[in-house]
């Protein structure tokens, strides 16, 4: 598991970019023009290798939800309900759907192709879009660790994102003990570039994080190049 959800709210979509005095007409001194409202996105499908496919959140993925609330950590690290209610499970749902109607970011249900179940989440998330770079997260529920889920979702987001919306950075945040996420997110192409101390609040403590970075031109993902040059 890698970097936690955003909180919901609204956030810059990919067509955002800052505005300078002279791009607006402004006066100096005048009041500026307030920003446009954030364009929704759509959330694709998409096949993640042969077992997976990544698609938008549906409601009836609550088994889901109910199943991740379970888990000792992810509910630490994202908006997930702990405990479960029907009801909060069904918010969380439409938190995705806001994320994705106010521009927030992508965020996907991955799901198990033989039978439609759904065993985890993977999200992208634009809130600093107009800087040039974009933060990636996701967990998976118990069932599917170890089969890798993690890195086919991982390496389809990312190449996805990295070659068709052009992002000029990708970001991950990983604690320092999740080696198995480390070594995913090397594999795929990131690259560890340091430590965060105190950086994220994580249940009851402030808790280090490790920064891993992929930059849009800095070679192939899944062996084709990642972007135009």
């Amino acid at each position: 598991m890698a970097a936690p959800e955003p909180d919901p709210g609204r956030a810059p979509g990919t067509g955002s970019t800052p505005r300078t005095t002279a791009e607006t007409g402004n006066i100096p001194g005048s009041a500026p023009d307030p920003d446009p409202a954030p364009e929704p996105l759509t959330v694709p499908s998409m096949s993640a290798g042969p077992d997976f496919v990544l698609r938008p959140w549906e409601m009836s993925d609550l088994p889901l939800v109910r199943e991740a609330s379970l888990d000792p950590y992810i509910p630490l690290i994202t908006t997930i309900p702990a405990p479960y209610s029907e009801a909060a499970a069904e918010a969380f749902v439409r938190r995705q759907w806001e994320r994705a109607a106010t521009g927030a970011g992508y965020p996907f249900a991955i799901v198990r192709s033989r039978d439609r179940r759904p065993v985890g989440a993977i999200g992208l998330w634009l809130r600093e879009l107009p800087e040039g770079r974009a933060s990636l997260g996701y967990w998976l529920t118990d069932l599917a660790r170890g089969q890798g889920v993690a890195r086919a979702a991982l390496r389809t987001v990312t190449g996805w994102a990295l070659r068709d919306l052009g992002v000029p950075r990708l970001q991950l945040y990983i604690e320092p003990w999740n080696t198995a996420s480390a070594r995913i997110a090397e594999d795929i192409g990131f690259r560890r570039e340091g430590l965060l101390r105190g950086w994220q609040q994580v249940g009851d403590e402030r808790r280090d994080m490790a920064v891993y970075a992929l930059l849009n031109n800095d070679g192939p993902v899944d062996g084709r190049a990642v972007a135009a040059h």
